[in-house]
């Protein structure tokens, strides 16, 4: 690499900010066991903190009679307090199926402890839930025009009330004001106009100004991420600090914890073609820094995704972009990964095999019915031998049957999946914690999940519950290990 072109990255880096976590992906998706009851939950977070989320629960057969849902934060004090839980019942005579809502009273790590109750028992589990404020609402265009009017109306009757005062409240009954009392009137109108117009704007600039710097304190900010590369083709990350963050030591934090054996996993997607995929995994040089020795790469630009997990369990995707050029570095090792697929293209249709080393295939295991967005789904996808039968070499990886990133063709969602859900498993280690071993189903029995150095393989077929948050192109990466290596199949999709 030429000192030109390292100098040229340095000044190439953009920072940008995200959504909660899954960037444009703030639903919740999980599927996990409640004691005998094996539960597949969406949650949809509000927009706006405190708010009423709303809360989804599908059993895989009948026999729950009620659940019982209480949200509670993670970590503190306000974990040892739960509100008395609300209780659901089977929705639209479908006894597998539930529905209800909650409220989330201020932002951090939260979860909602669902308690099942039927023919084989009771079982409770604890669904992560990152809540924090996403964006102001804003006032519905009814409202706001009956709101106008009302004002104008009280504008012209105060104008006219003064004067009326300044043209008759000297005369006589049955007297008549004179030109001068009308000039004075009109003067006193008009003056009066233009101090109300003025206390108007100075009220207009007091409530923006008041409601920016709310929004500061209440709405979400993530860290920024600046990237730089070395000549050395070591990429160096650097956390900004985030007063958001700093505001809530108790529901956030900012100290970070393992997820899936890193601090941090970071995505590096060439744009716009989406043809080149890397999945790292930087160390932690000092509290705010990260680095990375590069593996060998492609030159271009990329959309830099990174995740990190706060100690309350809170996650946070930080986003960048940088223009790499050629990279000639170390080989893979570990857990990094590569992937390599054709530019997508707008009219191409979706894809259902992608084609794996030696031979071996992935297939999407997809009915014929269109995507469509703001709905859970269910992705199943298959590993095939050389030989065309289902694979059974299939290892953990990070310790799960397989891991999912699903990102729309505008870069404008990023969601990285897990069997289990789109949680992530520090948080879900967490949340699990808090129910007392009682509670605790045994690790090998929750979907998904794998005990570190087992060695019975896995399941040839691989599926992960989550739901498209807007129509558009999206582009999947599923990624399995096979005989220690990492494999990664790529999935084209159009949603409605």
């Amino acid at each position: 690499m030429s000192l030109r072109q390292t100098i040229s990255l340095l000044f190439a880096v953009a920072i940008a900010s995200t959504c909660i976590a899954h960037v444009g992906s703030p639903n919740v998706y999980f599927q996990g066991e409640a004691g005998p009851y094996h539960l597949v939950v969406m949650v949809r977070t509000p927009q706006m903190i405190p708010g009423v989320a709303e809360i989804e629960v599908r059993s895989d057969k009948p026999g729950i009679r009620k659940l019982k849902i209480t949200p509670l934060i993670v970590v503190g004090e306000g974990s040892k307090y739960p509100p008395p839980p609300d209780v659901l019942e089977p929705t639209n005579g479908d006894p597998q199926f539930f529905a209800g809502k909650i409220w989330l009273m201020e932002s951090g790590s939260w979860q909602v402890r669902i308690e099942a109750d039927g023919d084989q028992g009771s079982g409770t589990v604890a669904v992560p839930v990152p809540a924090a404020a996403r964006n102001t609402l804003p006032m519905e265009k009814e409202l706001g025009g009956l709101l106008f009017g009302l004002m104008l109306l009280l504008v012209a009757a105060f104008v006219s009330i003064i004067g009326a005062a300044r043209r008759e409240a000297q005369l006589e009954p049955g007297e008549l004001p004179s030109p001068k009392q009308k000039r004075g009137a009109r003067v006193a109108m008009l003056g009066t106009l233009v101090a109300v117009i003025g206390i108007l704007t100075l009220g207009r600039w007091w409530w923006t100004d008041t409601a920016s710097a709310k929004a500061t304190i209440m709405i979400y900010q993530p860290p920024k991420l600046q990237v730089s590369l070395a000549p050395d083709d070591k990429m160096e990350l650097r956390i900004g600090e985030s007063n958001w963050h700093i505001r809530r030591p108790e529901t956030v934090m900012t100290a970070l914890i393992p997820d899936h054996g890193h601090l941090m996993h970071l995505f590096l997607i060439r744009a716009p073609q989406m043809d080149k995929f890397y999945h790292l995994h930087p160390d932690q040089t000092s509290v705010q820094i990260f680095d990375d020795d590069l593996p060998s790469m492609a030159a271009g630009h990329y959309k830099i995704f990174a995740d990190i997990v706060r100690a309350s369990g809170f996650p946070d995707t930080m986003v960048a972009d940088a223009d790499i050029p050629e990279v000639s570095g170390k080989s893979f090792a570990g857990d990094d990964s590569e992937a390599t697929a054709p530019a997508l293209a707008e009219n191409a249709r979706d894809n259902l095999v992608a084609a794996l080393p030696d031979g071996a295939r992935m297939v999407w295991e997809r009915d014929s019915a269109p995507l469509a967005s703001n709905q859970l789904l269910w992705f199943r996808f298959r590993v095939d031998d050389a030989g065309g039968k289902p694979a059974n070499d299939l290892e953990p990886y990070m310790g799960m049957a397989a891991h999912a990133v699903f990102v729309s063709s505008d870069f404008s969602v990023f969601a990285h999946v897990h069997p289990d859900g789109s949680v992530p498993m520090a948080a879900l280690t967490l949340a699990d914690a808090s129910l007392g071993a009682s509670q605790n189903p045994p690790k090998d029995s929750m979907a998904g999940m794998a005990m570190p150095g087992m060695t019975m393989p896995l399941p040839a077929e691989v599926s992960f519950p989550y739901g498209f948050p807007k129509p558009g192109i999206y582009r999947i990466f599923v990624q399995v290990k096979r005989r220690g290596l990492i494999e990664t199949g790529v999935f084209d999709a159009h949603v409605n």
